[in-house]
């Protein structure tokens, strides 16, 4: 499932993160690139430990605790520390898959599942799509500022070329307490047609045994 979700940051927190980081010092982005990423990675990025990459991790990781949408897509169990990128000057980020595995503080965690949070809008830059393939094609994102695209770590994507302006954006990747993309995306359907139903039948007991359903379904399939 390849998911936009709106508003996870309002437009002050992203002008807020746009001032740190315009008045940052980037680094090559090929730090934290595997072997192969590395050779199709031309960007710059953020240090892990910069303290305004620390900052603006923390914002973004609270702001999607508060988000029912990410929350009942992603069902996350651990959300890797935010990073930050940049695209600028015909730079881009050749296709690629993510690494399996991240470490966050020397702790492993698997990725599931991928997010970009754009930090530019899109008039502010040419080129600087992401593009990510799944089994109906390829698909184009460019996506205001503030919104994040959420989709499977198992995708090839890339990044193509800015040849104007600059494409700022954060991106992290997330643990599911569901491994599976097909039971996620499940899951998610029927959470999202309680919440549709709820206002119309709320006293409902075919609405109970719905949602009893759907707690059932996390309880055999979530890893906790």
């Amino acid at each position: 499932m390849i998911l936009q979700i709106p508003d996870v940051l309002t437009g002050e927190q992203v002008l807020h993160a746009r001032r740190l980081l315009d008045d940052s010092d980037w680094v090559d982005g090929k730090v934290t690139a595997g072997p192969q990423s590395a050779q199709v990675k031309d960007n710059a990025q953020l240090g892990e430990d910069h303290p305004v990459a620390r900052e603006l991790g923390s914002l973004i990781v609270s702001a999607l605790a508060r988000h029912p949408l990410f929350l009942s897509a992603a069902v996350p169990l651990r959300v890797f520390p935010p990073l930050f990128n940049r695209y600028a000057g015909g730079q881009s980020f050749g296709n690629h898959v993510d690494n399996a595995i991240r470490y966050a503080s020397g702790v492993p965690m698997r990725t599931d599942l991928s997010a970009t949070l754009f930090l530019a809008e899109p008039e502010e830059y040419d080129g600087g799509e992401l593009m990510i393939e799944d089994t109906y094609g390829v698909h184009s994102v460019k996506l205001p500022a503030g919104d994040l695209i959420l989709y499977p770590s198992t995708s090839l994507h890339h990044v193509r070329p800015v040849v104007r302006g600059a494409r700022v954006a954060s991106f992290f990747w997330i643990q599911s307490m569901v491994r599976s993309d097909e039971q996620r995306t499940l899951l998610f359907d029927l959470d999202t047609a309680i919440q549709r139903i709820t206002p119309d039948v709320p006293g409902h007991p075919g609405l109970v045994q719905l949602t009893a359903v759907y707690h059932n379904l996390v309880r055999r399939w979530a890893e906790a």
